[in-house]
């Protein structure tokens, strides 16, 4: 299932409340995100890739803290399905390198 698939089957986006507030685990099986854990520089806090059949994969940093993978990978989302999410606290921030959604 894609995340555009996804959002669909729920008819609806999802509120900030949801993407903050639902435990991550149950957040990224509800819209069928992968997540694969990669040996990174410590500039690195995640990435999110959108596969061609539209499927998502986030990338999460070894090694780093889980509140900060928390923040980021609800950002992630957040920013993948159009949901205006609070702003990260410094020095965190989202860079879209490509934005095909």
């Amino acid at each position: 299932m894609t995340l555009t698939q996804s959002v669909s089957a729920a008819q609806q986006k999802p509120s900030v409340d949801h993407l903050m507030d639902t435990p991550l685990s149950q957040l990224l099986a509800e819209f069928s995100v992968d997540v694969s854990i990669l040996e990174a520089g410590l500039g690195f806090t995640g990435g999110t890739y959108v596969r061609d059949d539209g499927s998502v994969l986030f990338v999460r940093p070894a090694g780093r803290p889980d509140v900060e993978w928390e923040m980021m990978a609800r950002a992630m989302l957040g920013r993948l399905l159009r949901v205006p999410m609070p702003q990260l606290p410094e020095p965190y921030r989202l860079t879209v390198m490509r934005d095909g959604i």
